[in-house]
């Protein structure tokens, strides 16, 4: 599996950081099947060995996440409707649905379904489009050489890839279990429950739902702590194996469409810190992690990146002051912007995260 989201993440970190990215749903709650009887280890490997990589399926996204609803406005930031931090985060808020066609590492295409709008991101070898029907608009990029392993820079994000970022980083600080057979898609599947062991942690536990038949996740749950339903789900409701027809990864802008023909930027070498800890010419340091597994937090320092997050519209709406900076709270994640220009994010409550910050 790959995680393909992460490879876009200098285009896009702030919406990846508040949460990885997002399509979910709930599916034939209730349903059960009899698959003969695997131990969490046993499950595990059969996602490890997993190699369905061509499929077409409907994807269903439900978010919980206490987040104020943001209208299905059919267009980010960029104009192109398919992309920006604005059509990322609408995506992590209320219901969501999605086609996904997929044929190998370089042939991807993801329709997002708003309401009287649809966008599309579409890669075929070298080449991505970006459509929104709302205003009729198209972006066009060629992507450079030695791409071949990344999917379209979109916000959507398959069962698999996030059951992938949960399965690396199972550790002595989570308790794995299977838990009873169910339905997905249509598809007998197991239920690998991974729960922290962390009590101050926000999440209260995963569950994957991964196919007895090929290893692939068809579903990802994730519950906060205190709650029964999912604050966060992604899921297939409707999957057919195998490679879809060609024609669905070949896009031709509609009659009267707005075209732009846009230049991959490339990453700048010193974007981020060099392995001595000084900052880049940016200012954007390196990542850091306090603490371990689930109650881990991740800092970044933001240098000249920060006035223009901090000064970003719909932040004040999102956010609300706190001692020390401005603090975004969901059910699970938290993320504190310092107004000395840090990022402070993590699974835990406010206060961890201005420990952590004062203690740096």
């Amino acid at each position: 599996m790959t995680r393909a989201w992460s490879r876009w993440l200098p285009a896009a970190i702030v919406p990846a950081v508040i949460a990885a990215g997002a399509l979910v749903s709930a599916s034939q709650a209730g349903a059960t099947a009899d698959l003969p009887d695997k131990s969490a280890a046993q499950v595990i490997a059969l996602v490890d060995e997993s190699t369905v990589d061509a499929f077409s399926g409907t994807l269903e996204q439900t978010s919980k996440l206490g987040l104020p609803a943001l209208p299905s406005s059919g267009a980010g930031t960029d104009g192109a409707g398919a992309t920006g931090p604005a059509s990322a985060l609408e995506l992590l808020t209320g219901s969501h649905t999605a086609r996904v066609y997929l044929d190998g590492p370089t042939r991807v295409r993801v329709q997002v379904l708003d309401t009287l709008a649809e966008r599309d991101a579409v890669r075929n070898g070298d080449d991505v489009w970006l459509y929104s029907s709302a205003g009729n608009t198209a972006t066009h990029l060629v992507l450079p050489g030695g791409s071949a392993g990344e999917h379209a820079p979109d916000g959507v994000v398959t069962p698999a890839e996030l059951a992938d970022e949960f399965l690396t980083a199972i550790d002595a600080s989570t308790v794995v279990t299977v838990d009873a057979d169910t339905i997905v898609a249509g598809r007998a599947a197991y239920d690998l429950v991974l729960t922290p062991r962390a009590t101050d942690t926000l999440v209260g536990s995963v569950s994957i739902a991964v196919d007895g038949e090929t290893g692939l996740p068809l579903r990802v749950d994730v519950a906060a702590r205190g709650q029964q339903e999912p604050a966060f789900q992604v899921a297939f409701t409707q999957l057919s194996l195998g490679a879809p027809a060609a024609e669905r990864f070949q896009f031709t802008p509609p009659p009267g469409a707005t075209v732009t023909e846009q230049a991959v930027p490339e990453l700048p070498a010193n974007l981020a810190a060099p392995a001595t800890g000084q900052p880049g010419e940016l200012g954007i340091g390196r990542p850091t992690v306090s603490g371990t597994g689930w109650d881990a937090v991740v800092e970044l320092p933001l240098g000249l990146a920060a006035p223009a997050l901090t000064g970003s519209a719909g932040l004040e709406e999102l956010t609300q002051a706190v001692p020390g900076g401005r603090f975004l709270h969901t059910a699970l994640l938290n993320v504190l912007l310092t107004d000395d220009g840090r990022l402070l994010a993590g699974s835990v409550p406010l206060e961890r995260l201005q420990a952590s910050s004062s203690s740096q």
